[in-house]
């Protein structure tokens, strides 16, 4: 996929996995130009006891195209099998949304549900000593009655290496315009659709600021001085927030690093709007959803309109860019409350607004369990997919409110009217399939318009950088 993101996961699990003894080889194929070339030259090499794939995407989580990507996981192990006898491990965030699934689809031999960072080491040990499994936190592995779980992963204490140096960062940063790092895991919000809390836990887990800032230190150092908080809410809980960006100004970092941080809507204040401005923060992508009151109470969020508009006014006047991403077409949903969203959207003027249109159904999400109870999912009029059989959760599988009729898309583009601020919904098209021609869109995946603009030295947020080309 263009542009590329740095794995994060996969280099703090690989450096965790090093400094408790282990000898840790990494193949980055995001970067190779011949992939299969590439894995094949690493395995000529070495025999390694245990094969960790991440998986950080089960699909682009987009409705019109729908792209799921387990069958290039399959293809990959299959072709790892095709080197190694080692056993196989999988982690990662798709992984641990979907884990028994994926374990029944994959054959893989192992996989740690959450984080991996300490589950790995010790599942490296018992697979040396032929004992100690269950001591694995999040390990899932096959005994000769089926799958075996332990608990997942979630780890109180979030303790993650600051020295960014086992992948190539630096190459990242020049083809895909941005670097991430985590400030917590984990989050205690009930938004109905959410699948965070199934991979990372139902609470914040902090990162303490000190090593926060050690971490954007050592990515200083590395010429990386455009960053992105991978957090689900950086302003979750709002005290962390602010001691992040106090750490950051003690150390004198506020001026020479610009970052972008996804923020729920409340808490947001002038006090936390300053300090993330001075810390550095020049973009907030806000979790917004809608603005009728009734889908924000269908989708369990605590904020109303209201509070979106005193948002944006609060990075307006501290010159931070701001994206509000809606969520459109869920349970309840009607033309009526898209329009009065949209309206009310164009009237607070942020810079960009995503209009999302179709929820994705994560199976064990209060979302799943809703429309299931008004009628049984197989069956249901609101549900859209690109495939066909049973129905199956692990495929890209979608609800749009069937009050939007027919054709929603088009209603939502009736609506925005050419509107620039907004990236409208695509028409559907067939799996993985992209229309010809400019598209307007913001599905970052495979993105011709970014990749040229990264190439050309553009750096940020996605968001931030197709609203810039709009502009220009």
């Amino acid at each position: 996929m263009t542009p590329p993101i740095a794995p994060l996961g996969l280099e703090y699990t690989a450096e965790a996995a090093r400094r408790s003894g282990c000898r840790v080889e990494i193949v980055d194929l995001a970067l190779a130009e011949d992939p299969a070339a590439e894995l094949e030259r690493a395995f000529r090499h070495q025999q390694p006891r245990l094969v960790g794939v991440s998986f950080r995407n089960a699909d682009d989580c987009f409705w019109p195209s729908g792209q799921s990507f387990v069958p290039q996981l399959e293809s990959l192990l299959e072709q790892v099998r095709g080197l190694t006898d080692a056993p196989i491990v999988l982690g990662g965030v798709g992984f641990s949304i979907f884990a028994e699934a994926i374990m029944r689809q994959t054959g893989a031999e192992f996989g740690i549900r959450g984080d991996g960072e300490a589950a790995l080491p010790l599942l490296a040990r018992a697979v040396g000593s032929g004992r100690g499994l269950e001591r694995v936190p999040g390990l899932i592995w096959r005994e000769p009655g089926g799958l075996r779980s332990n608990r997942p992963a979630w780890p109180k204490v979030f303790d993650v290496p600051t020295d960014r140096k086992a992948i190539d960062n630096p190459a990242y940063f020049r083809r895909g315009g941005q670097i991430g790092l985590e400030t917590k895991r984990g989050c205690d919000r009930a938004c109905i659709y959410c699948a965070d809390r199934l991979a990372k836990g139902m609470a914040a887990r902090l990162r303490p600021p000190a090593d926060i800032a050690d971490e954007v230190e050592s990515l200083l150092a590395q010429g990386i001085d455009v960053l992105h908080l991978c957090d689900a809410e950086f302003n979750i809980p709002g005290g962390h927030a602010r001691e992040v960006c106090d750490e950051l100004l003690t150390r004198k970092l506020g001026g020479r690093v610009r970052w972008y941080a996804y923020l729920a809507v409340l808490p947001f204040d002038d006090a936390l709007a300053r300090r993330m401005a001075a810390a550095g923060c020049v973009g907030i992508n806000f979790t917004g959803d809608s603005a009728s009151a009734a889908m924000l109470a269908n989708y369990r969020q605590p904020h109303r309109a209201e509070d979106l508009a005193a948002a944006v006014r609060l990075c307006r006047r501290y010159g931070i860019a701001v994206m509000l991403d809606l969520l459109l077409g869920g349970p309840g949903e009607t033309p009526e409350t898209v329009a009065e969203t949209i309206r009310f959207v164009e009237a607070i003027e942020p810079d960009c607004a995503g209009a999302a249109l179709g929820v994705r159904i994560y199976p064990g999400t209060p979302m799943a369990e809703l429309v299931a109870r008004r009628q049984p999912l197989a069956r249901h009029d609101g549900i859209r997919r690109h495939y066909s059989g049973p129905l199956d959760l692990l495929r890209p599988t979608f609800y749009i409110s069937p009050a939007l009729g027919d054709n929603p898309a088009a209603l939502v583009r009736d609506l925005v009217g050419g509107n620039p601020v907004f990236f409208p919904p695509e028409e559907e098209s067939a799996p993985g399939a992209r229309p010809e021609g400019e598209r307007d869109d913001h599905n970052y995946s495979d993105n011709a318009a970014l990749v040229e603009a990264i190439a050309a030295g553009a750096r940020g947020a996605y968001w931030h950088i197709l609203h810039r080309l709009r502009s220009a």
